[in-house]
């Protein structure tokens, strides 16, 4: 019986000292993973929580430099690395689960864990993610490149004769799709090394066969006007308007702006300071007579019975074309000419100058009966005849100086189309209705001298308010100008003294009085 209690005391303080050293061996060890942890592979035993994170942030790093290749239409590509396309970790709290593990719960569940570890071992994944709005950012930022404009097939009529020039087939990133395949082949399909995947392109084909194209062949309409009038930079700006509307291929459905084909108005782009008008005022500006191709333009498409969908008339009456059938383009007051190609079949526009005549013709097929007949008819509803001459001073001409501009009539007037078939009259409508501003006559005077006699006379014509004493006094002015300019310095010293002499007698003579 002593025998028995004396084991059985032995047997609990060998237990008592067993779990005390164990547990100051435990203490030493408490903040580091145990043998057997791993994370992704990574060996972790041993480690602190801190140098276990430095060891999978390593390990994360170096996936940030592997190299993914977006590859688009022919070939083209862009290589970027996992980093840029926002590679991270997603389940950090691994570490300390892994720090964790073996130290929690009662005696029995530790030792279980414990085994565990030393049997079978415990690895956890690391789980990658990647920033989609940074995948969508390289998208955005580096793929817009290979984008390429589709260009459809264009007509082009040289000595008398069409040929095509075939188009082109368009790309574009579509780029909401394409952050999505990178994202799910990240996520699904990489494998941590360099790679690849296909971005998603956008394919446009272009419009237009050489076989439909070549159908074009009928004049729709034809108009010609005359710029016989005009001064040299004038009518380079119609020659050049014509140039760069000369050429175009409209397919059906698709809208033609007289206005963004002949932009900008710059010197770059071939225009000129010519008149223009401004206000009921006509001004110099870059561009001026860019109207006389709207107009031109306009009765052609008229003629070919294309839809017009927008169309505004001068300010003033113009002189090349009658009251209701002009077409105003002006970048200031955002007024264009468009019209729609309202056909089955595409038209092409070509643009002519000779002799200082602008002539469009447009071809298309032609499907209306051969016995139709359209013309335009103007018709003035009302006349205004300009009021008196204005006269105008201005102090940066020198005196002597003399410009008139004409005089414009008012005008509202509107435009019937006349169809006729088979030589009869079948309807009548009207087009389009216009309001064109009266402007008198405008006479511009210079007034800058150094000379007071010569201010004074000026001034006087001016105040008459009569536009032939304004014209016959600057011309008296321009003469004695130009004999003074003939005299020698001595003369004009004399002149000068006897004019002094005359001015003082006078002087005198109003003090007697």
């Amino acid at each position: 019986m002593k025998n028995l209690k004396f084991l059985i005391v032995a047997l609990i303080l060998s237990a008592g000292c067993f779990l005390w050293f164990g547990k100051e061996a435990c203490a030493a060890s408490e903040n580091r993973i145990q043998q057997g942890v791993t994370a992704g592979g990574i060996d972790l035993s041993g480690m602190t929580q801190g140098e276990a994170e430095q060891a999978i942030t390593d390990y994360v790093n170096g996936r940030k430099s592997s190299q993914i290749t977006l590859q688009a239409q022919d070939g083209q590509n862009v290589t970027v690395t996992a980093g840029q396309l926002g590679l991270y970790w997603k389940n950090t709290d691994l570490v300390q689960q892994a720090v964790e593990l073996g130290k929690s719960g009662n005696i029995v569940v530790r030792y279980k864990a414990l085994q565990d570890l030393k049997h079978k071992g415990c690895n956890y994944d690391i789980e990658l993610d990647f920033d989609q709005n940074a995948i969508s950012g390289v998208v955005t930022g580096q793929c817009s490149r290979f984008d390429l404009e589709a260009v459809n097939a264009t007509l082009y009529r040289e000595n008398g004769a069409f040929r095509v020039e075939e188009g082109r087939t368009g790309y574009s990133v579509d780029a909401e799709a394409s952050t999505a395949a990178i994202y799910e082949y990240l996520m699904q399909r990489w494998d941590g090394q360099d790679g690849s995947v296909d971005l998603v392109m956008k394919v446009e084909e272009p419009k237009g066969k050489a076989e439909e194209l070549l159908l074009v062949k009928d004049v729709l309409g034809a108009f010609t006007t005359s710029y016989s009038s005009s001064g040299a930079d004038r009518s380079r700006n119609v020659e050049n308007g014509c140039r760069l509307v000369d050429g175009t291929t409209l397919y059906p459905g698709e809208t033609f702006s007289t206005y963004d084909a002949v932009k900008p108005f710059t010197t770059e782009n071939g225009y000129y300071m010519a008149g223009s008008y401004l206000n009921g005022q006509v001004v110099d500006s870059i561009g001026g007579g860019i109207c006389q191709v709207s107009t031109t333009l306009y009765n052609a498409v008229l003629l070919s019975e294309l839809e017009v969908t927008e169309r505004h008339n001068h300010s003033m009456i113009v002189n090349y074309v009658d009251p209701s059938a002009d077409a105003a383009i002006a970048e200031s007051s955002g007024k264009d000419f468009k019209f729609v190609n309202n056909t089955e079949h595409p038209i092409y526009i070509e643009g002519h100058t000779e002799n200082k005549k602008i002539s469009f013709t447009i071809y298309g097929v032609e499907t209306r009966d051969p016995g139709r007949q359209v013309s335009y008819v103007s018709e003035v509803l009302e006349k205004k005849e300009p009021e008196q001459a204005r006269i105008v001073a201005d102090a940066s001409q020198p005196v002597g100086f003399i410009h008139t501009t004409a005089a414009h009539i008012g005008y509202r007037a509107q435009l019937w189309k006349v169809v006729k078939e088979n030589g009869t009259e079948v309807s009548r409508e009207v087009v389009n209705s216009s309001n064109y501003q009266m402007s008198p006559s405008t006479v511009t005077v210079g007034t800058a001298t150094s000379d007071p006699n010569y201010s004074t006379l000026i001034q006087a014509a001016i105040a008459t308010n009569d536009v032939a004493t304004v014209k016959n006094t600057a011309a008296n002015i321009k003469a004695a100008q130009t004999a003074a300019a003939a005299l020698t310095p001595e003369q004009l010293a004399q002149i000068a003294a006897a004019q002094a002499a005359m001015q003082q007698a006078a002087q005198d003579a109003e003090a007697g009085n």
